[in-house]
């Protein structure tokens, strides 16, 4: 039987210790496509969980214990399908997902569902396409929870906070697109990147507080720091839809406080702000701490938007090999520009 090679964090730290691993190339199953990876990414949260990060929660997914690989977007070919497996075959590029769970995506071959790839565009490199599907679906599932979609964002006052990050860089290009009217929050570094994905108005954080905008958000969503939640829920207008936050204290709490006293500290900090959002805008105002979970409607989405060629994309900082996987992850964590991705040989 052929090998494979896995990049695995062998033990939580921080920094953490990796190794590429030789082990046999697995066989699909019923609704399983095996795909031979030709490029992955490193998502900021592969670098917080090789610190141990989430574990106790993550746990009940099968993704807690180490060493292993870990990783969820995956761009390849597909080199053999499981049983009953009609959408794919053998040499289709492909695109998509792994669900957070046993098997990570930073490998040369993932066995993955049929239902969580999509065809990839012959436009597109895989170092390209591999940089979207995790962090775009995250966002689709935000916007989801708050009720803002193509067919209503025209108009609207967006408040995006950590614009210049992965998920709001692609909130700019999306939400621009569907003619809603974004304020970005970012650094000064990053005010002009802001303006050129379609920002209508840009803050710079460096040197204007939250507290000075308006109230007259339809839609705030935090993808920066738990600290400002409360000062993005104020910024909402009578009657506005929501909020979202992608930096809710769920995992960490858990983390420190344990079953019993994490679970109560979480929700009095969910029920706090559920109860700002509520007192600042009105009672049909969602409030809402997003999760991620692979999507069929967001990879449709994706895949849609990556068809029509409207240029949707995440600047790629850094491309290396599996073995050299431990720069790939002091990229993300040091926060550098740009996407990390890795190439298997």
């Amino acid at each position: 039987m052929s090998t494979a090679q896995q990049l695995l964090c062998l033990a939580p730290g921080n920094p953490a210790r990796f190794e590429v691993r030789p082990g046999e190339v697995p066989a699909p199953g019923r609704e399983q496509v095996l795909v031979r990876v030709e490029a992955t990414s490193v998502n900021p949260i592969d670098a917080k969980r090789s610190t141990g990060y989430g574990r106790r929660l993550l746990a009940f997914k099968g993704a807690a214990r180490f060493p292993r690989a870990l990783g969820n977007d995956v761009a390849g070919v597909v080199q053999s399908v499981g049983p009953g497996e009609t959408t794919w075959k053998p040499g289709d590029r492909v695109f998509g997902l792994l669900p957070t769970g046993p098997q990570g995506a930073h490998a040369s071959h993932v066995l993955a569902q049929a239902k969580h790839l999509r065809a990839a565009p012959a436009n597109l490199t895989a170092q390209e396409l591999a940089a979207l599907p995790y962090t775009f679906t995250t966002l689709w599932l935000a916007l989801q929870s708050v009720g803002l979609d193509q067919h209503n964002a025209k108009g609207k006052q967006v408040l995006v906070h950590g614009a210049s990050g992965g998920l709001g860089q692609l909130a700019l290009q999306l939400l621009s697109r569907w003619d809603a009217r974004v304020t970005a929050v970012c650094s000064t570094k990053h005010v002009q990147t802001c303006r050129n994905l379609g920002a209508a108005v840009v803050v710079d954080r460096t040197r204007r507080a939250l507290s000075t905008l308006g109230t007259g958000y339809d839609v705030s969503l935090n993808f920066a720091t738990w600290h400002d939640e409360a000062d993005l829920i104020a910024r909402l207008r009578p009657g506005a839809m929501g909020h979202a936050t992608t930096v809710h204290p769920l995992l960490d709490t858990m983390d420190v406080h344990g079953w019993i006293k994490g679970g109560w500290k979480v929700y009095r900090a969910w029920s706090a702000m559920k109860g700002l959002a509520t007192a600042q805008a009105g009672r049909g105002t969602r409030y809402a701490w997003t999760i991620f979970q692979p999507s069929v409607e967001a990879l449709d989405a994706l895949h849609g938007l990556l068809a029509a060629n409207i240029g949707l994309q995440l600047p790629i900082g850094l491309a290396v090999p599996l073995a050299q996987g431990v720069q790939a992850f002091a990229h993300v964590a040091q926060q550098r520009p740009g996407r990390a991705i890795l190439i298997p040989a």
